[in-house]
């Protein structure tokens, strides 16, 4: 039984986070505010200056300095969201749901998949819900190729291809861009365990990975320049892209089948509008819609660089929905959105592929 049951059913479940730096400050913190039936309880940081921005942002927000203050007084929590460094998440999300708290942790869960299989086993062991943060799952569109797939309009989807590429010729330094194996750092698991679950989500499991992975920028310690081949269960052939040295952007998607290809440039918007100070619902406009122009194109033997194919209406992204699932998961009304199982998954080819590239073989699963 949550916290949030023994205090009735009606109450807004409390939800503390972990981390006030990008992830918390620009993803989590707004989106858990804008979430009906879950609030801001607790931020913790011992940074005076993000403790300053949250307060401003949240004025009814309380502060801890450290997660040891949580465990202390879980009686007073529902959620606990951990959106720290990488290397904590293990240890970080394994004290909370030993405390009897559900957790959702920002990705990647874990450094391994062995880690991410363990900490699900904990959760099931305690009845807790332990759910990742793969909110590219609710982007434009992606929501919008599920359902060119789901009618069919594609065909027998044969290859692919998912581009996440940025142009940042100088590092920034961090634990994002250190090469301590400890930090979990490098685009292989950041933005690779975005395209990576996309991928697994769309096609299934898979079966072999191919990898190559290098550090292009000068100064640069961690994998800025990866490509991934997936080879799935079904059939289909994932080739995907991350990378911080790309002065010329390829498309996002490029989705190959037997009777159409569907062709889209452009990221998500709602990212952009969150570093912006935007929040779902806050004015009334549509949240997540993108202009015309930017909709991706549906055909077959025409260049969409050339105006061939139709344009497709991209859907709305929907970042809200994560966190509205995750509140029906924690009253035992909903499911799941993201399990740690498939996590899990996506972490066995994220080491596969860094295998690979170390070893240039191609890794079987």
């Amino acid at each position: 039984m949550t916290n949030d049951a023994q205090n009735g059913a009606g109450a807004p479940l409390r939800v503390a986070l972990i981390g006030y730096g990008l992830a918390g400050s620009v993803f989590h913190a707004p989106l858990i505010s804008a979430t009906e039936g879950l609030v801001l309880d607790t931020v913790v940081t011992s940074n005076p200056e993000r403790q300053a921005q949250a307060r401003d942002a949240f004025p009814d927000v309380r502060f801890a300095a450290s997660p040891d203050e949580l465990w202390a007084r879980a009686d007073e929590l529902d959620l606990v969201v951990i959106a720290s460094p990488n290397k904590t998440h293990v240890p970080l999300a394994t004290a909370a749901l030993k405390a009897g708290l559900p957790v959702v942790v920002d990705k990647p869960v874990a450094g391994t998949a062995a880690e991410a299989r363990e900490l699900a086993a904990l959760a099931e062991e305690r009845g807790l819900l332990l759910s990742v943060f793969q909110n590219r799952r609710w982007d434009n569109d992606f929501l919008t190729l599920q359902a060119l797939i789901a009618d069919g309009s594609l065909g027998d989807v044969t290859r692919f291809e998912s581009r996440f590429e940025r142009w940042r010729p100088q590092p920034k330094g961090g634990w994002r861009e250190s090469g301590d194996p400890d930090e979990i750092g490098g685009l292989l698991y950041d933005l690779g365990s975005h395209v990576v679950d996309q991928a697994l989500v769309l096609f299934g499991p898979a079966t072999a990975v191919y990898a190559e992975s290098d550090v292009r920028r000068a100064g640069a310690e961690a994998d800025d320049d990866t490509f991934i081949a997936v080879t799935h269960a079904s059939g289909v052939r994932s080739h995907l892209y991350v990378s911080a040295v790309t002065p010329q952007l390829g498309p996002r998607f490029r989705v190959l089948g037997s009777r159409a290809g569907y062709v889209k440039y452009g990221l998500d918007p709602q990212e952009a509008a969150l570093r912006e100070g935007a929040r779902p619902g806050q004015d009334g406009s549509g949240w997540g819609e993108e202009p015309a122009e930017a909709w991706g194109r549906l055909g077959a033997g025409e260049s969409p660089a050339t105006g061939g194919g139709e344009p497709v209406p991209t859907r709305p992204g929907d970042y809200p929905a994560y966190y509205a699932a995750v509140a029906a998961a924690v009253r035992g009304t909903g499911g799941n959105p993201v399990p740690a199982s498939q996590a899990a998954a996506a972490l066995d080819v994220l080491e596969a592929a860094r295998r690979s590239a170390r070893e240039n073989v191609t890794v079987t699963l």
